[in-house]
């Protein structure tokens, strides 16, 4: 049996707790972690492992989760160099989700709880600097009621014009952008008004409603973010959405098997050569969730593709 085979088989049955301290995990994190950035696998593995640990302890959903699915993302963490360090601008963090991958002799639907390694905004800021899409992007901007706000086009260039009203004639929000600089030096602009966000908060409800057999109803687990403040969205979390919804029309970012982006650009991973970072275990040997796309049009049908539990998701909001 081929090394490959042997650490998959391995992986297969392996609690999700006992993955990231095994020693042939740990050994491939450090290789792939040092092929691609040169030095310092070490030390990266022992930060993430206590971080990815700190998540396991703390999200008994991932505790649930397969083996190899761990895998992928805890090696996802050393090919793009990210850290799950926490914070108000966490790179990634982890989330399980319930897969649908298969049916059973009476026809029934069989799940798999899979974790994935979500890049958050401010993550994907760093992974297209990296990609030299990007030179900087500034922070957020809340604009308010009574604030001079104007935005649009003026020879083929996004423009923004603000200035803040001093003091403040209001507490209601009615924007948010962001000033991003091309690689070129150009600058581009990300903005976000009051029926965008009210437009996600629908799709949001919707993700998030599931039948409760106990009550007999449906039921509704909206994120209170979107009403926390006097009725009115977060300040904290719009700002990160203005961040996740910016790079909608640039070139798609590469991301691992185990991965996803907060904004849901998908790709495959691109290795180069003959380097495979997951040495050999690959998704002929477990299936993995395809993270669906998002906009702010109406999803798509997945129907006939990978299929998402709501009722087993419970109220996250990530994706919105």
């Amino acid at each position: 049996m081929s090394n490959a085979m042997s650490l998959a088989k391995e992986l297969q049955a392996m609690k999700a707790v006992d993955v990231i301290r095994n020693e042939r995990v740990k050994e491939q994190f450090i290789n792939v972690y040092n092929s691609i950035w040169k030095e310092g696998g070490e030390n990266a593995y022992e930060r993430e492992a206590i971080y990815f640990n700190q998540q396991l302890r703390d999200k008994a959903g991932i505790r649930e989760c397969s083996g190899t699915s761990m895998f992928y993302s805890f090696i996802d963490l050393a090919v793009k160099g990210l850290t799950l360090a926490p914070g108000s601008q966490a790179l990634c963090y982890l989330i399980p989700r319930s897969v649908k991958v298969g049916v059973d002799q009476s026809g029934r639907d069989v799940w798999e709880k899979c974790c994935n390694l979500v890049v958050s905004g401010y993550g994907e800021l760093v992974l297209r600097v990296r990609a030299g899409q990007i030179r900087h992007a500034d922070n957020p901007v809340i604009v308010y009621e009574g604030d001079k706000f104007e935005f649009g086009e003026e020879d083929g260039r996004k423009i923004v014009n603000y200035m803040s009203a001093f003091p403040r004639r209001s507490s209601r929000i009615i924007a948010c952008f962001l000033k991003i600089t091309r690689a070129d030096g150009t600058v581009d602009y990300s903005v976000m008004t009051e029926n965008d966000w009210l437009r996600l908060k629908g799709y949001s409800d919707k993700q998030n409603t599931y039948y409760d057999s106990k009550k007999g109803q449906y039921v509704t687990k909206s994120n209170e973010l979107y009403g926390k403040d006097g009725g009115q969205i977060d300040t904290g979390f719009l700002m990160a959405k203005c961040v996740k919804h910016a790079f909608k029309t640039y070139p798609k970012l590469q991301i691992g098997r185990g991965t996803a982006l907060e904004s849901d650009i998908v790709d495959n991973p691109g290795t180069s050569g003959d380097f495979d970072p997951y040495a050999g275990v690959d998704n002929a040997q477990t299936q993995q969730p395809q993270p669906q796309p998002e906009s702010f049009a109406p999803e798509p049908d997945m129907s006939g593709g990978v299929t998402i539990d709501p009722a087993a998701q419970g109220s996250n909001d990530d994706t919105f």
